[in-house]
């Protein structure tokens, strides 16, 4: 039987990870088993970059945390080596581990993950991956919708050069 002050802890890490997955609007899950630490050093900088929380958790402690925040259906998922990253950000997390996996295909597994209050396949997370940066999306909406404004910029100022200089001799 585990000494109270140790199981108390236990609880205490528990809840901390249940708090941090119920406020992440998205995280994966990760076998990342085999990594050097280079690797691991890298990966945890571009994630800090990228405001996302990652860390290395016992599997039967995320298993806690997990069912306690409402995500049973990744019990599974909890074997073998695990860490968890987690973000307010729907797609930041996906971005750089997707990064990274594809980077260490040989050592480095996504297993799983949820965003915004569901369980989503690898599949979901690769494509969540793809989504251009927020930054980059809003200047293709601004291009879009600029573009016709151009346009009708451009023709109207061809029509003044077209018209300017007989509109000038007509005026003498």
């Amino acid at each position: 039987m585990p000494n109270e002050k140790i199981l108390s802890e236990k609880q205490a890490k528990v809840a901390e990870l249940a708090e941090k997955i119920q406020n992440a609007a998205a995280g994966v899950l990760v076998d990342y088993s085999g990594i050097t630490v280079a690797e691991d050093t890298e990966m945890r900088r571009e994630l800090r970059e990228a405001d996302v929380h990652y860390s290395v958790v016992k599997n039967t402690l995320l298993r806690f945390a997990v069912e306690k925040s409402g995500y049973s259906e990744l019990d599974p998922l909890f074997n073998g080596t695990t860490s968890i990253a987690l973000s307010s950000d729907a797609v930041a997390p996906a971005r750089v581990i997707s990064k990274f996996a594809k980077k260490f295909t040989d050592h480095f597994e996504i297993k799983g993950g949820f965003v915004d209050g569901r369980v989503v396949s690898i599949d979901e997370i690769k494509a969540l991956a793809a989504i251009p940066p927020l930054p980059q999306l809003q200047a293709q909406v601004l291009g879009t919708m600029l573009a016709p404004i151009t346009s009708l910029a451009i023709v109207l100022k061809a029509i003044a050069e077209k018209d300017g200089p007989v509109a000038e001799a007509a005026a003498e």
